[in-house]
């Protein structure tokens, strides 16, 4: 196959898909850098997919989805705040329904409130565990009986996860504990062929990262992984890999996207 071929493979390789994105809005004014949710839904419906973009904020989902126009792709804007439990049911009814049923899931919805232990209140710690955790947990719970055979779930984590430096606990436990969710829901739905899989997620340049950045401005100052952090793309190019046929045989794995930098692999000045 020629690389002209592998091209079109890859902006084919969703063709008919229907997926729910949840965490999928974009701030308004400039569109770089891309978020995460924002560039997933672009990539997925550049594949082929039509996709319903969820998000807390509607506007922020409907500028998601005027991008997927512009595009020449297909999408509808959701709004839902997961962190309420009881709004989460509803907003993957109104997925599938629209959709006509449901193929894939991709959860990148979270928050974090860079609380060091000293500052943990019993509120603030589930504000944060009830978004990037629990929220997971219940949207796969209701999206597994409505997927299709063959059907794959995107959980995106952060490599916080396995590294305490950010003096950010909540964060980094609620990270964390998505990859036995992940695990759970991998094994729930192997009888009908549904994947789940992890992302975790380096330095990546997007909104959010840049938040952070200027709340701790020595995240840019360690050494990085090809000098350069990564772009929100690049993560959309690995969550739609998971998406795909191409990953039929991957299932229940954390699929570092970070350059190598959990690995050790960092361009030393």
């Amino acid at each position: 196959m020629s690389q002209v071929q592998k091209s079109e493979a890859a902006a084919s390789c969703l063709e008919g898909r229907r997926i729910l994105v949840v965490g999928a809005g974009r701030s308004p004014g400039a569109r770089q850098p891309a978020a995460n949710g924002n560039a997933a839904c672009l990539a997925l419906a550049r594949a082929g997919a039509r996709v319903a973009c969820a998000d807390r904020d509607l506007e922020a989902a409907e500028r998601t989805v005027g991008d997927i126009s512009e595009a020449g792709g297909q999408a509808m804007a959701l709004q839902a705040d997961v962190s309420d439990v009881a709004q989460i049911e509803g907003m993957i009814d109104r997925a599938a329904e629209a959709l006509g049923g449901l193929d894939g899931l991709v959860l990148n919805v979270g928050v974090s409130h860079r609380t060091p232990l000293s500052g943990l209140t019993p509120e603030n710690w589930d504000a944060v565990l009830n978004v990037n955790t629990r929220a997971h947990v219940f949207c796969a719970k209701y999206a597994l009986p409505r997927m299709a055979p063959g059907g794959s779930i995107v959980f995106v984590s952060s490599t916080a996860s396995r590294r305490p430096g950010g003096r950010n606990p909540a964060y980094e436990t609620s990270k964390a504990a998505l990859s036995a969710i992940c695990r759970a829901v991998a094994l729930e739905g192997q009888p009908a062929g549904i994947r789940a899989n992890t992302v975790v997620l380096g330095l990546i340049d997007t909104p959010m990262g840049r938040a952070a950045t200027q709340a701790r401005p020595d995240r840019l100052a360690q050494p990085m992984p090809f000098g350069r952090q990564g772009t929100a793309e690049e993560v959309a190019a690995a969550i739609r890999f998971l998406l795909s046929d191409e990953a039929s045989y991957i299932n229940a794995v954390e699929l570092p996207v970070d350059g190598g930098m959990s690995a050790g692999i960092v361009l030393r000045k």
